[in-house]
């Protein structure tokens, strides 16, 4: 059971993990252990309530299938045990992201000196060029 919130849980049943073998150097033991494990949480099939599953659809994630499946690769750790924690712990961080409220970005007007320093500069790079052209 995966708790997302006081109120919110996930089922083990719903988080599908599989291990699969770490990539990169490592030797003998790497290429022998299958310590990494790769999660998968299917975001329609869940008991999530409908304001996560719409929230973390909307999500532009590249964990986030078109077809709403999360999938976390863990492989940070030598141990398939704290691989599995850690794939856990990005499943809970990315659906408590998204009860997060964002901000409202209010549009600012550039101030009337920077205006004038713009128009300057533009003004200077023009003489400049006018210097450059051939005289007749």
């Amino acid at each position: 059971m995966l708790h997302i919130s006081l109120q919110i849980a996930i089922p083990d049943s719903e988080i599908d993990i599989h291990a699969i073998r770490s990539q990169g150097a490592g030797g003998q033991h790497v290429n022998k252990v299958s310590s990494a494990v790769h999660l998968r949480f299917n975001i329609g099939a869940s008991s999530l309530p409908a304001f996560y599953k719409e929230a973390l659809l909307k999500l532009n994630d590249h964990r986030i299938s078109t077809d709403g499946m999360i999938t976390i690769k863990a492989q940070q750790y030598r141990s398939q045990e704290q691989n599995r924690e850690d794939a856990l712990e990005r499943l809970k961080a990315l659906i408590q992201s998204v009860t997060i409220p964002r901000k409202k970005r209010r549009p600012t007007k550039p101030t009337k000196n920077s205006q004038n320093r713009r128009l300057e500069s533009k003004k200077k790079a023009g003489r400049l060029k006018a210097l450059r052209r051939s005289v007749e």
